[in-house]
């Protein structure tokens, strides 16, 4: 499940830059259109997996927690939610970006016609949604301006359909940041536990080095408390010896 799971959420990413790089004709805008669908069809699918597998873990509770198969499943589930997250709002940074683009592109060709706009004018006109904003006092009947009102209304479709697409994923945005911000804490205890447990082991072996240390001092002195305990009972054994051939001499 998480090599499914990786390879849907990282997959969207490159086509989708590409189209929005160049959308000069028909054909690159459908495709661009199909590929916005199918991402929104797919981020879904995969906002509903990771929920039912979210569903699917056992409850945290403190015994399950003390279960290495509880931390795996909800370490696994921590990093493909974030992954996912991630992929995502690459994919809302370069719909922006497209959408920058596109309004200076309208900027310019209004500038081609005779009319200079500020970005807040330029602002209020996309938020009109309606593209006879931008040409109603534009009165030319030169090749030149047919084209730059043609480019002025197709961008303005382009960022319609855009900002379209971004409200639909704007709650699935905030759905998952939701759930990767709830996981924080659970992850930077994840990390706490590994730090902690890599600090125990480094005490651990300090102290079976000094247990060891402390093993061999402790066989030297047993050695020789052995040692001189043997001389003392030599020493006793002598002088009980010579009491009793002291004893014995007078007869």
């Amino acid at each position: 499940m998480a090599q499914e799971f990786g390879a849907n959420i990282c997959w969207p990413t490159n086509p989708v830059i590409r189209c929005l790089m160049v959308t000069t004709d028909k054909e690159m805008k459908d495709e661009l259109d199909r590929l916005t669908n199918e991402i929104k069809s797919d981020a879904n699918s995969v906002r509903v997996k990771l929920k039912s597998m979210e569903q699917s873990l056992p409850k945290d509770d403190v015994s399950n927690r003390a279960s290495v198969d509880f931390r795996i499943q909800k370490t696994q589930h921590t990093v493909l939610s974030r992954k996912f997250a991630e992929v995502m709002s690459q994919y809302n940074k370069t719909q922006v970006s497209f959408r920058e683009r596109s309004k200076g592109r309208i900027q310019r060709q209004l500038e081609i016609t005779g009319r200079v706009t500020s970005n807040e004018e330029l602002e209020d006109m996309l938020e009109s949604g309606n593209p006879s904003i931008f040409t109603s006092d534009i009165i030319s009947d030169s090749q030149i301006t047919r084209q730059a009102l043609n480019e002025i209304v197709s961008r303005h479709q382009d960022i319609i359909r855009l900002e379209s697409s971004i409200r639909e994923l704007h709650a699935m945005f905030m759905d998952m940041a939701m759930l990767v911000e709830n996981q924080g804490d659970m992850v930077n205890n994840i990390e706490n536990n590994v730090s902690n447990a890599a600090e125990y082991i480094g005490r651990a072996k300090e102290e079976t080095k000094k247990a060891v240390r402390y093993q061999k001092k402790s066989r030297r002195k047993l050695i020789l408390l052995a040692f001189a305990l043997l001389i003392l009972l030599a020493v006793i054994a002598l002088i009980v010896g010579l009491s009793v051939g002291l004893t014995k001499s007078p007869v």
